[in-house]
């Protein structure tokens, strides 16, 4: 576990990679729909 294990968040963050437990585009996406339900 750690800055190595590609499993995890921060092994993401410093492989600079986007997987499941770093998921760019799908909380983009989540983010925009909850800030359009506050507005309704």
């Amino acid at each position: 576990m750690g800055r190595g294990d590609k499993k995890t968040k921060r092994g993401k963050i410093f492989k600079g990679s986007f997987g499941k437990f770093r998921m760019r585009v799908a909380r983009q996406l989540a983010n925009l729909r909850k800030a359009e339900e506050k507005k309704a």
